[in-house]
């Protein structure tokens, strides 16, 4: 469940609200996202792993944690390097390769032609309101 918007990393982007499938923020009048439907959130993660400046904590939690949860601490969650987190694990955080720089595919020089139908021919149209031959 979204926990954390951190007002000091966010850049007002509006991103999170914007790929959020339960629309769980609203724009504060700053311009940094507020959270304002957390009971919404489907744990989806996906404002964490858009938001291009690791400024949103989703937490693992299924539900809302308390104010004394370490989930909940802005400082706690940070020292952890746990904004952005998901991102990172998914591989579009900090300091990931790119996936192409990875591949070990052959490069294709050419498209290799593709073999014959194996369909038969389509049948002939005729002019009936049903496309069908009159028997």
């Amino acid at each position: 469940m979204i926990e954390i918007v951190s007002a000091t990393a966010c850049i007002a982007c509006d991103v999170c609200i914007k790929v959020c499938p339960t629309d769980v923020f609203d724009r504060g009048e700053d311009g940094i996202p507020v959270i304002a439907r957390q009971s919404d959130c489907q744990t989806c993660f996906m404002c964490e792993a858009y938001c291009p400046v690791d400024a949103l904590y989703v937490s693992p939690v299924s539900d809302p944690v308390g104010a004394d949860s370490p989930h909940a601490d802005e400082d706690a969650v940070a020292r952890a390097g746990l904004l952005g987190g998901y991102r990172e694990m998914v591989g579009w955080g900090r300091g990931r390769t790119a996936g192409s720089l990875l591949d070990r595919n052959p490069l294709l020089k050419a498209v290799p032609p593709l073999p014959e139908s194996r369909l038969p021919i389509p049948a002939d149209v005729v002019d009936s309101p049903w496309n069908h031959s009159a028997q």
